[in-house]
């Protein structure tokens, strides 16, 4: 169950956590098996690739259903942020313009680029130079701008 799973609240989830319980539980144990997976034979930074992009799903998910389908209530919102079953952060962000399919926040984070600008990933493809492959090396994302 939860408490086991996440290990914090004490407190039983709210109202329909019995609807969501299943995709969080299934995305978990995604996270898991990437978690465990050999990354032998790939560079440090792609081995974390499939954990940013479980995590994004699992915010995702937790994000349209609240504010998209209006599916969950806000308690059970609230629930998946303070439980960290969603990125409070990363959420924030998808509600501004211009960010609706950031990938992850160290995207727009300036100062862990080179040159002190945006991802690649964060280029309209329209910008980029055309046949070039865009893969950011923070999480695999091939393109999140608006």
């Amino acid at each position: 169950g939860i408490n086991a799973e996440y290990g914090r609240s004490r407190k039983p989830p709210p109202d329909g956590w019995e609807l969501i319980e299943p995709t969080i539980e299934e995305l978990d144990a995604k996270m898991r098996e990437h978690e465990a997976e050999s990354h032998e034979g790939k560079r440090i930074v792609e081995a974390v690739w499939p954990i940013f992009k479980v995590h994004h799903q699992k915010s995702r998910y937790i994000y349209d259903l609240y504010y998209k389908r209006k599916a969950i209530s806000r308690e059970l919102y609230d629930y998946c942020i303070k439980e960290k079953i969603a990125d409070a952060s990363l959420i924030a962000k998808w509600k501004k313009d211009g960010y609706e399919r950031l990938c992850c926040l160290r995207c727009i984070q300036v100062k862990d680029t080179n040159f002190g600008t945006n991802c690649i990933c964060r280029v309209p493809r329209e910008k980029l130079e055309e046949m070039k492959i865009v893969e950011c090396v923070h999480c695999g994302c091939r393109g999140c701008s608006g």
